[in-house]
């Protein structure tokens, strides 16, 4: 008998006999947390769900971005019901909308039974552990002011390989940033790869960038198209996790 998570993965799976636990909806394995932003999130942003070769399943929360920034207590309640929620949903794994939901990652990681990283940033020990000793990892965040060494500690990252660089400030950033409805998404790109570049060329031991925010990956392939390293982001986060999750047989010629 196949239950409430089990992988269906043939045609006897199918003519079997199936078990579940009460829930409204069923096969999204990745359950994604999201504040209630209103700006255009384009294809490859992790609130896209079309950015997914399999489906996600979403929780919405009403928090201003400035309290991930700022890893603000008052917002753990909230957060971590929207975790509770997505398990609740049949979920296998939690991530967030959010490179500062790293702030976070404890609290939600304590509160349900499935895997979380709430944060791209849990990918820079791996990332760490690829590198020479000699090289650097450049990390573009959309709030310098958060990122902080406490930030880092979330999960289980040090910054003594990391060069933070700012593009919250970038004017092309503003309309993400502050809630904007139009956004010159041509400009935006030139502007990161043009930081992305100058970041590079300042500290040639960068041997690897990662993308802090979740609104960076509709970008990554033209950063890494001008500068020619490994380019980390939600995206390569979540696709590792979700393949952890759903393994699938493989088929080939020997």
């Amino acid at each position: 008998m196949k239950k409430t998570g089990d992988y269906l993965g043939s045609p006897a799976d199918l003519d079997g006999v199936v078990s579940v636990t009460p829930q409204p909806v069923a096969g999204a394995a990745i359950g994604i947390i999201a504040v209630n932003l209103v700006y255009p999130k384009l294809p490859g942003n992790v609130a896209n769900a079309s950015t997914f070769a399999f489906p996600v399943d979403y929780e919405v929360i009403d928090l201003a971005i400035e309290q991930l920034f700022e890893a603000d207590p008052g917002a753990v309640d909230q957060i971590v019901q929207a975790a509770k929620r997505l398990e609740a949903r049949g979920v296998r794994a939690i991530v967030g909308a959010c490179g500062y939901f790293a702030n976070f990652q404890t609290q939600v990681q304590a509160a349900v039974r499935v895997p979380v990283l709430l944060s791209s940033l849990a990918q820079l020990p791996l990332i760490k552990t690829s590198l020479r000793a000699d090289q650097r990892i450049a990390v573009l965040v959309a709030d310098i002011q958060g990122a902080t060494p406490e930030l880092l500690a979330n999960v289980n990252a040090t910054p003594d390989k990391v060069t933070f660089v700012d593009i919250g400030s970038l004017p092309e950033f503003h309309a993400i940033r502050y809630g904007e409805t139009t956004l010159d998404n041509g400009a935006l790109k030139r502007a990161l790869v043009q930081k992305a570049v100058a970041a590079v060329k300042q500290d040639p031991s960068i041997g690897a960038l990662l993308l802090e925010c979740s609104d960076l990956p509709p970008y990554a392939a033209a950063i890494q198209a001008g500068i020619g390293l490994p380019v980390f982001d939600f995206i390569t986060l979540i696709n590792w996790l979700h393949q952890s999750l759903c393994q699938r047989p493989y088929y080939g010629f020997i």
